[in-house]
């Protein structure tokens, strides 16, 4: 059965029955043709009795009973099968809804991972832009700063203005840099997660 078959409910409520309908034709089959050998037997053994009780008769009788007694036999033998194929059938039927549960439970988590680590991928992209353009404003501030810094020792106030605005970014760069980092780790560990369930939902469609 392909997965598709395995997962419609209509398909596999229609294969049941006609395993069912099946079993139960080859019963009445088997319960019709061992009745008419018995019948056909039983009325070979009452000829026989009312035409003769020769020696060479009686032991005609004596084996069309036993093939009757082993007709018997037969036929509740292949009852006993039926009915254990008929359990081990209604066994497989319940794995197959649990596998089948078990598949969309990890399919659907497998999903969540996926969109997580899409929307983490998106923010980690747009930390990388804003620690791109703090680089770059700290990069202009230290030229700004190593200017005003040669063109006058009088200017005390403006440089200390311009250092404090400085260390604040710099401060917010390093904040940006752990926070950055931080969702590097989560970012992998998720993805080992996908990874892992990507891995069970191979093995179940196996």
């Amino acid at each position: 059965l392909s997965v598709t078959s395995v997962e419609d409910p209509v398909i596999m409520s229609k294969i049941r029955q006609n395993l069912r309908e099946k079993h139960a034709r080859h019963i009445a089959d088997l319960r019709a043709y061992y009745d008419s050998e018995i019948h056909s037997l039983k009325q070979q053994l009452e000829a026989s009795h009312k035409t003769a009780a020769s020696e060479d008769l009686k032991r005609v009788n004596q084996n069309l009973a036993d093939r009757c007694d082993e007709l018997d036999a037969a036929l509740n033998e292949a009852s006993a099968r039926i009915k254990a194929l008929e359990n081990k059938n209604n066994m497989l039927e319940k794995q197959v809804t649990d596998w089948r549960e078990r598949f969309y439970a990890v399919s659907n988590t497998s999903k969540v991972l996926q969109e997580r680590i899409e929307e983490m991928r998106t923010n980690n992209k747009e930390k990388d832009n804003t620690i791109s353009r703090l680089k770059s404003r700290l990069k202009d501030l230290e030229e700004a700063f190593e200017k005003a810094y040669k063109l006058s020792d009088n200017k005390n106030t403006r440089l200390k203005e311009e250092n404090k605005m400085f260390q604040n970014l710099l401060g917010e760069y390093e904040s940006l840099g752990k926070e950055h980092e931080r969702v590097k780790d989560t970012l992998n560990v998720t993805e080992n997660k996908l990874l892992d369930a990507n891995t069970q939902i191979s093995d179940l469609k196996r």
